[in-house]
């Protein structure tokens, strides 16, 4: 686990390390979520990078029968 500090004006600093295996860039956006026991940075994508990111999911999951049609 990394550990970072939150300087006086409320920021972080996303260690090397995390910025490149997420490929963030300097100005990029990120989406802040909020959960019980902490919090989540997610990297903003544009729609022309999302083409076939989920290609090789496992679309085959067990539903519960009231979320069948």
């Amino acid at each position: 686990m990394t550990e970072i500090i939150v300087s006086g004006k409320y920021q972080i600093v996303i260690p090397a390390e995390v910025r490149k295996s997420f490929n963030i860039k300097k100005g990029q956006k990120l989406q802040l979520i909020v959960e019980y026991d902490g919090i989540k940075l997610i990297p903003n994508m544009p729609f022309s990078e999302m083409r076939g990111f989920l290609r090789g999911m496992d679309t085959k999951i067990e539903r519960d029968e009231e979320e069948r049609f």
